[in-house]
């Protein structure tokens, strides 16, 4: 006889540990900020497609802006959505994050214009709206649908508009940054036969 093991909830905590990693990106995002406004061209280390050396802004855009209002329309919702992840815990929201940013990350090297730059945590909160809708597909479980459901409701129709292609606007980041979101609610909650 063999008996499956449910997946345990995660402890408290976890949970905080989960929304300090939160937390503490969105603190280095603004660090990062007034460093470059302060000693300045920071922003060029974002992602550059298809230059090797742009490969780099996989791991440095999104914590690049392009000044305090960029910064700030991302901040609040990385943090909130962030937040909703991290109540799975420390190892859910480290895994969703670098799933998302991988993903969106190659995907604008790979896809968006040659000499252009893209920076910003929009990728990732796109990623974030896109997994925690998926989320409750994937798991069919009630509280996750739910939630979906209340992300869709709130974001979407940033969800929507954010893939309209507009001058100085990275809607590849945005398109792939909702692929990762998927790619990682499909790794993380699918259901298991």
């Amino acid at each position: 006889m063999v008996n499956t093991i449910e997946p345990t909830a995660p402890q408290k905590d976890d949970r905080v540990r989960g929304l300090m990693l939160v937390a503490a990106m969105a603190a280095v995002m603004w660090v990062v900020e007034i460093v470059d406004v302060v000693a300045g061209d920071l922003d060029s280390a974002g992602i550059r497609p298809r230059d090797p050396e742009g490969l780099v802004g996989i791991a440095t855009a999104p914590f690049l802006h392009g000044g305090f209002g960029h910064l700030f329309g991302n901040t609040i919702p990385f943090l909130i959505l962030g937040a909703v992840i991290a109540l799975s815990g420390l190892a859910r929201v480290a895994g969703v994050t670098a799933i998302v940013a991988l993903v969106g990350g190659l995907g604008v090297w790979l896809v968006a214009p040659a000499s252009t730059l893209h920076i910003g945590a929009s990728g990732i909160v796109f990623g974030f709206i896109t997994y925690l809708i998926a989320r409750g597909i994937y798991s069919r479980r009630g509280l996750h649908l739910a939630v979906g459901v209340a992300v869709l409701f709130v974001y979407g129709g940033t969800l929507a508009f954010g893939f309209v292609p507009t001058p100085g606007v990275s809607w590849q980041g945005h398109a792939f940054g909702a692929v990762g979101g998927v790619v990682a609610a499909w790794l993380f909650d699918r259901r298991r036969s």
